[in-house]
């Protein structure tokens, strides 16, 4: 298989296994919005469309917040997977910056570059 293609179908097989995961997250939060908010909304005198643009989407959104900060964490060290398959990351960079010179200072940055981005 071409690099290329595996590059291609790795990044597809991320693309559709966060999808999952992301809907998955803001449908639970959508239900985690209790009902008795969507009955105060309705009985106001709001319609369907508007009490969940108005009431439920941003107490969705609010629940749904550390969730997906962990998702994204999660896509960040799983992309790293994708390099094995072609893709330039961070530690393919590096590799590629130490090949001739065998300074192995763009590991050290990458490294902290990944502990970073996983850390917040």
């Amino acid at each position: 298989m071409a690099p290329d293609v595996g590059a291609f179908l790795g990044a597809l097989a991320i693309v559709l296994t966060y999808t999952a995961y992301l809907a998955e997250v803001f449908r639970a939060g959508i239900e985690s919005v209790h009902p008795s908010q969507v009955a105060a909304a309705r009985s106001l005198g709001l319609t369907r469309a508007q009490t969940t643009r108005r009431v439920v989407l941003p107490q969705a959104v609010r629940n749904v917040t550390a969730p997906l900060a962990n998702n994204l964490v999660s896509l960040q060290k799983d992309s790293g997977l994708i390099s094995v398959l072609g893709a330039v990351d961070a530690i393919r960079a590096a590799q590629i910056a130490t090949t001739g010179s065998y300074n192995f200072t763009p590991y050290v940055v990458a490294g902290l570059l990944f502990f970073l981005v996983s850390s917040r």
